[in-house]
């Protein structure tokens, strides 16, 4: 299927490319490390030495904004691989095997669903002295499952009676090989859209747990570059315009390719 480009994908695809670029080059690609101190240039103005000027201690901002991509990056793909995987298994393959599991998966996910994923998230890595990017991907994880939960028990509802699986089933194939041959690939459409903007969603709750102060202590995070901003909103700006553009592009990147690959993907758009 030809996968015909619109406004969304060409501005959407190069933000998540940019995105990707930086956040694996970036530590590499920064002309300073993100804990040099510099405190004869502190909140300093952009210069030749520093493109983006510096934050608080002198910290050069680029080095910063490149290596807080890695940990949004880190983060993001973690996260959704995760929630991705539990939220299959669990939504669909309790609902492919039916009976009373589907009914408990089904009641699980909506009581899930009904806590404030923000609460949530909080309330995990609150509950660490010190987090890290794993406590941050396991937080995250704990209610990202759910959407993708949804997506497979509706696919599979509606892939599960279909003739090519009677077919499978006919010829002898053993039920794990019907779903995961068979029902699963014709899933995946639906799933990769969701996990599209599971990525931008991401990037957005990890810059939201390091601007609350529970982000990786050790890690330069947009977030925390964003709180920094807002401490110095009135002298300068600049910071919060940076680290806040930053996060802004990159969720309207994941979101705009997420559209465009929706209707891409959808047979009823493109039969």
């Amino acid at each position: 299927m030809m996968l015909r480009l619109d406004g969304r994908a060409l501005l959407g695809l190069p933000l998540v490319a940019l995105f990707a670029l930086t956040a694996l080059a970036g530590p590499w690609i920064a002309p300073y490390s993100h804990r040099a101190i510099d405190l004869a240039h502190e909140l300093a103005g952009p210069s030749r030495a520093h493109w983006l000027g510096t934050a608080e201690n002198g910290v050069d901002v680029l080095s910063v904004l490149l290596a807080g991509a890695r940990l949004a990056g880190t983060v993001a793909l973690s996260t959704v691989t995760v929630s991705l995987a539990v939220g299959t298994l669990l939504g669909g393959g309790a609902t492919f095997v039916g009976g009373r599991l589907a009914a408990v998966v089904a009641r699980v996910t909506d009581a899930a669903q009904s806590f404030p994923s923000l609460l949530v998230n909080l309330a995990v890595l609150a509950a660490v002295a010190r987090p890290g990017v794993g406590h941050m991907v396991m937080a995250l994880a704990v209610t990202g499952w759910v959407g993708y939960a949804r997506v497979a028990r509706a696919e599979v509802l509606r892939l599960r009676d279909r003739e090519f699986v009677d077919a499978a089933r006919a010829l002898g194939a053993s039920p794990w090989r019907v779903f995961t041959r068979h029902i699963l690939p014709n899933a995946a459409g639906p799933l990769v859209v969701q996990a599209t903007f599971g990525l931008g969603a991401a990037v957005l709750a990890e810059a939201s747990m390091s601007f609350l102060g529970l982000g990786p202590g050790a890690a330069a995070s947009w977030g925390s570059l964003l709180d920094q901003g807002t401490a110095h909103l009135l002298r300068t700006p600049r910071l919060a315009l940076v680290a806040g553009g930053a996060i802004a592009a990159t969720v309207l990147g994941f979101n705009l390719a997420g559209d465009w690959l929706r209707d891409r993907l959808d047979p009823r758009r493109n039969p």
